[in-house]
């Protein structure tokens, strides 16, 4: 019998965050052959795949204004049209939902009714098109009840870009909004942030630095910017991070809790690997979702290599292709962000 091939195709920033090379080792031992895509290249000769791992997001996201882009996606769509039982980790369409924080953010405001039982919900949130200007933000901020101070991200969840961010702390500061973005009711969270990473039916749950405690409601300070990959990164030390007073220690999410929002996320995403950004409220201790991530790094969680194998393997054992793989179009993916 030969190997099970598994496809993989990440950037070269990815792909030495990952140590696929590692991984390939690891995986060999197991009697799986883990091969890298080149998607400049016919993919049907680099084929047959069983599975198909990759984080496609630059492609995506610059397949909106890049020709070169747009023809690799329609190349990787093409090859799994083709290849109906090849599995797709994760599935485009449900990848591409998560490079938009517009979408994102509404799966996470509907978290507060499939999980009130847990107590679980998402900051109120505003949309703020490409075409918004500043006394449209103005109405729609009071019409939205957003209250100060206000964080702001990008609207496109992908790149360096996407990580410079902003807190407003009163209706002036709305100059220094950009569109398109997002708007988010900041939610005071003791500068802990809990990460969720999902593996197949496996999470992991790590603490990280984040931003500290600031007075609720308007106030004359002046806007900050920040990228949050300096404010939560596990050697993240930031001033940003640095709580100004003593205060009593947050619970952290129960693993009831936790399983309960990853099940429900991973019906509603149709995938299997992404990351959950929660807080915990300081004054009501309701878990709180602020961020989905496609494809996250999966650092200080040691048995990536492992999950991420048992989950292959599983697929690969039942004889059958993901049941939450679905078709998609590439022409439509490309223009949906």
């Amino acid at each position: 019998m030969s190997a099970r091939r598994v496809g993989f195709y990440l950037s070269d920033k990815k792909r030495r965050k990952m140590n696929l090379d590692a991984f390939s080792h690891f995986c060999a031992e197991h009697g799986i052959q883990v091969v890298e895509i080149n998607l400049s290249r016919p993919l049907e000769p680099q084929g047959p795949f069983d599975v198909i791992v990759h984080k496609l997001s630059d492609v995506v996201v610059d397949a909106e204004h890049d020709n070169r882009s747009r023809q690799l996606l329609a190349n990787f769509q093409k090859y799994v049209s083709a290849h109906p039982r090849t599995v797709i980790l994760d599935p485009l369409p449900a990848m591409t939902q998560l490079l938009d924080r517009f979408a994102s953010c509404h799966i996470m405001s509907k978290l507060h009714r499939s999980l009130k039982d847990w107590r679980i919900c998402s900051p109120p949130y505003l949309e703020v098109p490409g075409d918004a200007d500043l006394s449209s933000v103005h109405g729609a901020v009071k019409e939205h009840d957003l209250s100060f101070p206000l964080i702001c991200k990008t609207r496109v969840a992908h790149g360096s870009f996407s990580h410079e961010m902003s807190l407003i702390f009163s209706e002036g500061g709305l100059a220094d909004v950009r569109p398109p973005c997002v708007l988010q009711s900041f939610v005071n969270h003791g500068a802990v942030l809990h990460k969720v990473f999902v593996v197949g039916d496996k999470h992991f749950c790590v603490e990280r630095p984040s931003l500290k405690n600031f007075p609720s409601g308007p106030c004359d300070r002046k806007t900050i910017f920040f990228n949050s990959q300096h404010v939560s990164k596990p050697e993240s030390s930031s001033d940003l991070t640095a709580l100004d007073e003593k205060m009593p220690l947050l619970p952290t999410p129960s693993s009831e809790a936790l399983s309960a929002l990853v099940q429900e996320l991973r019906a509603q995403l149709k995938m299997a690997l992404f990351g959950v950004d929660v807080i915990v409220n300081i004054q009501t201790h309701t878990m709180t979702v602020i961020d989905l991530n496609v494809f996250p790094g999966y650092e200080g969680v040691p048995q990536f290599f492992s999950s991420l194998l048992d989950h292959i393997k599983t697929l690969l054992d039942s004889g059958l292709s993901d049941p939450q793989k679905s078709p998609s179009d590439a022409s439509s993916i490309a223009t949906s962000i």
